[in-house]
């Protein structure tokens, strides 16, 4: 038996990489603002389940509730393997650091760097007690690699991810764990995601021309293609590198 978490799977990319984790006869806990559609049904389809934990993950309350309710119904089950797949992130704000107000930013950083560190921390301690390994994933970014005008919050959240990753990864290759933790990278995808950078304004957002042309030229990956890699990386254990940062150039 093996249980996956992940977050972020009432649409888009974590949708996906629940829907494939169900397909390989992973039980899957899926951690979001909405429920998710279909997945109940394709886990029965599988022989597993899929459970919705509601939480909005720029309260800490919130996260820390669903960590004490979730961590314990997984680890009783004593899984071979547990997954965690950190997904969920937001964008917003998109504009000038000069124009963003404190909640904006607030709420950006519990959501991309708060969140999948404190799950990830939970889990991690969990693991270590249990000798269950984990193998976690966060979703990170291209845009933790270079400065984007008008992304100063999403360009350094994702950066902070990446140093994350593979500080963790560093600690646990000391201690001698069978833990790994990974990054990757999706590259831009047909996401509501992607839509909210199309609607910028260039004076907030000063390479929209861009995003609007990958649009209109079909230069959208879909989240089942991204999906499916994800789950193939973290289901072949044996082959996974702890601490790499996974870029999809790679693979399609």
């Amino acid at each position: 038996m093996k249980y996956a978490v992940v977050t972020g799977t009432s649409r888009g990319l974590g949708h996906s990489i629940a829907m494939f984790f169900l397909e390989a006869g992973v039980h899957v806990i899926g951690i979001s603002r909405n429920p998710a559609h279909g997945l109940k049904e394709i886990a029965a389809e599988n022989n597993v389940t899929y459970q919705d934990r509601a939480c909005d993950l720029s309260d800490l309350n919130q996260i820390e509730s669903v960590v004490n309710q979730i961590v314990p119904e997984i680890y009783e089950e004593e899984p071979e393997t547990v997954y965690l797949v950190n997904n969920a992130a937001m964008l917003e704000p998109i504009n000038q650091a000069v124009n963003q107000t404190p909640e904006e930013v607030s709420k950006h950083v519990h959501v991309n760097t708060i969140a999948p560190m404190v799950l990830t921390n939970a889990f991690l301690k969990k693991g270590m007690d249990t000798d269950i390994p984990l193998i976690g994933m966060i979703i990170t970014s291209g845009a933790a690699n270079r400065p984007i005008y008008g992304w100063s919050a999403y360009c350094s959240s994702k950066a902070s991810m990446n140093m994350y990753v593979q500080t963790v990864a560093l600690e646990q290759k000391h201690l001698q764990t069978n833990h790994k933790i990974i990054a990757f990278s999706p590259g831009v995808m047909n996401t509501v995601m992607q839509e909210k950078i199309r609607n910028s304004s260039k004076e907030a957002f000063k390479d929209v021309e861009d995003f609007r042309t990958y649009k209109e030229t079909g230069q959208l990956s879909q989240t089942e293609v991204v999906g499916s890699i994800i789950v193939d990386i973290m289901g072949d254990e044996a082959t996974i590198d702890n601490g790499k940062i996974y870029d999809i150039s790679d693979y399609v």
